[in-house]
């Protein structure tokens, strides 16, 4: 078994692959980033012991982070749990793709995994939406990862909205059926679903025009936005494994010259 973990800012995902890349569960925790090792090592634990795996058939791990604190404390973890060193998404690891980035250790480890399973599960040119704290637009061409885009996530414009605005009050996404709200809260869902779904098409759009390719696919990942991508007048498929099948494909094509030796 393969075990493949993404540390985000607000959560960390926990998936667990068979030798032949058969998802066998996938868990999410809050990230917290004062961990000890212990409590580290107790939470992975547990979510083998939840979902009735066990530790001892990791033949090998994979950890992408984009919170550098504790990082460290999940690699000294799965040494401890599993006896082997995890591979770390960073620069050096093989991708199979030619990145194109000025710096490639300041592209995130999570938009690098989700590029990597778009271009070997979808037909390219892509475009890979990844929705987190911020939401990226990664254009993907035959073979190379041509740039990105980045801005705030949804639930970060909400969020400033209500704690900005003194008679405004704090709610989630939800559903809505018209940009004519006739209440505050069906108001504010609208203006940043509708907003969001026009910006969605233009950066869309956008990337095409400056890539000089229409996308082929236009796939998204990360936080599920079901009610946004609905209003997007381009097609969006939805992939919610997206992320970790990058990490166990990565893991495959770093690992495999060792394999067959």
């Amino acid at each position: 078994m393969i075990l493949a973990i993404d540390i985000g800012n607000i959560s960390t995902t926990i998936a667990l692959f068979s030798e032949k890349g058969e998802l066998s569960f996938q868990s999410r925790l809050d990230t917290e980033t004062k961990m000890t090792d212990d409590r580290c090592a107790m939470d992975l634990s547990g979510v083998f012991r939840l979902y009735g795996a066990e530790l001892s058939a990791v033949k090998g791990s994979i950890l992408s982070s984009v919170v550098p604190p504790i990082t460290q404390t999940y690699v000294r973890t799965l040494v401890r749990l599993t006896g082997k060193p995890p591979l770390v998404v960073g620069a050096g690891l093989k991708t199979g793709l030619n990145i194109k980035a000025e710096v490639h250790n300041q592209l995130g480890s999570d938009i690098v995994a989700s590029a990597v399973a778009a271009s070997s599960l979808y037909p390219t040119p892509a475009i890979v939406i990844n929705s987190r704290t911020a939401v990226t637009f990664s254009y993907l061409s035959e073979t190379a990862f041509e740039g990105c885009s980045i801005m705030p996530g949804p639930e970060i414009a909400l969020e400033a909205l209500s704690r900005n605005g003194a008679q405004l009050p704090q709610i989630s996404m939800d559903r809505v059926t018209t940009p004519l709200g006739r209440n505050t809260v069906d108001s504010m869902r609208a203006g940043v679903l509708y907003g969001y779904s026009g910006a969605f098409d233009r950066i869309i759009g956008e990337l095409e025009r400056a890539a000089g390719a229409p996308a082929a696919t236009v796939v998204a990942t990360g936080t599920a936005m079901p009610e946004l991508y609905r209003l997007c007048r381009r097609e969006v498929k939805f992939d919610h494994d997206l992320l970790v099948k990058g990490l166990y494909l990565l893991y495959q094509k770093n690992t495999e010259r060792s394999r067959k030796g």
